[in-house]
């Protein structure tokens, strides 16, 4: 009774993904929500509206870098929420804006939106050598 040919293995059987009759999933998010808008991003984001807000009174700021990274890398005792570099030469001058340190002091996106605001006003208004009420004139009113 022994055959060369083994047999055939069975046919796989179908996935079921309504297992307890529930239905089939939906879509994760619903089709007005980006998926693709990660917290990094939305934070760039909210930069740039601060930016463009104070490039419109400001427009000497087009030659300014404005950069957003995740954690300052110093060894401090207290982590700074922005910084400004100065224009050298062949290099433009900088805004470092701290993404994780912001994050950290707000719960809400509007706090966040309103802190990163404060953080670009301060140091515009550093690089600039004026006081930030100068620079933006509902600086802390908000």
């Amino acid at each position: 009774m022994d055959s060369p040919v083994p047999p055939l293995p069975p046919e796989p059987r179908p996935r079921h993904r309504d297992r307890h009759g529930r239905g089939m999933r939906g879509p994760v998010a619903p089709p007005q929500v980006p998926l693709s808008v990660s917290r990094a991003d939305s934070f760039r984001d909210l930069v740039q509206d601060s930016v463009e807000r104070l490039e419109r009174r400001w427009p000497q700021l087009a030659d300014v870098d404005f950069v957003v990274l995740d954690v300052p890398g110093t060894t401090e005792d207290s982590v700074p929420l922005g910084s400004a570099v100065s224009a050298l030469k062949g290099q433009p001058a900088q805004v470092v804006v701290y993404r994780r340190p912001v994050e950290i002091r707000t719960k809400s996106r509007d706090e966040r939106a309103l802190l990163v605001h404060e953080v670009v006003v301060e140091q515009v208004a550093e690089l600039l050598g004026l006081a930030p009420e100068s620079v933006d004139p509902r600086y802390g009113q908000d």
